[in-house]
């Protein structure tokens, strides 16, 4: 039977692809690695390589079995080359697009801890200056928005935003005390 008579899938027998990698296997992985500059992903592409001799490997004339097992290896090499890069262009690109001063996995430990204590601190307050710190910082609202809305004259609400800031300033710093903090 002719290389022109078999069919074009026409698998290789186990023992014709165990010895051409027995002869072979050695000269192909060094070829890769050549290619591929990685010692692990020149294994995988022979591998590769020789699953693809086992299932086509009958659609090449013996004389040129071992070019058509080497070009398949090297074709399979650049396809992971090119993921590879673009793997890597894509991680410099996210790199890129992150803001300089990024905060590092400490600084958002601390900051979670700070916007914890600053949350527990404002539960500790009156209902009043409570009231009162919500309208200034959270809604945005002007002293004397503030005291019209919570129908309270805008001394009180002043009075109240005052008593509020050093409470939560008292109860903050020592709790940054207590912490080791300085």
């Amino acid at each position: 039977m002719t290389a022109e008579d078999r069919p074009p899938d026409s698998p290789l027998d186990p023992a014709t692809v165990a010895a051409f990698h027995a002869e072979h296997g050695a000269e192909l992985r060094r070829f890769l690695v050549g290619v591929l500059r990685d010692w692990q992903s020149a294994e995988d592409v022979a591998q590769i390589a020789f699953v693809r001799l086992a299932e086509r490997g009958g659609e090449s004339r013996p004389e040129t079995r071992k070019a058509w097992l080497f070009r398949v290896a090297f074709h399979e090499a650049l396809l992971i080359r090119r993921r590879a890069d673009r793997s890597q262009r894509v991680l410099r690109k996210v790199a890129w697009s992150l803001p300089e001063d990024a905060p590092s996995a400490e600084a958002a430990v601390v900051q979670a801890e700070t916007v914890e204590a600053v949350r527990k601190a404002l539960a500790e307050l009156t209902p009043e200056q409570q009231a009162v710190v919500r309208k200034r910082v959270f809604e945005d609202r002007t002293f004397a928005q503030a005291a019209k809305e919570l129908g309270i004259p805008l001394g009180t609400a002043l009075d109240r935003m005052h008593s509020a800031l050093a409470r939560l300033r008292r109860k903050l710093s020592g709790d940054r005390k207590l912490s080791g903090d300085k």
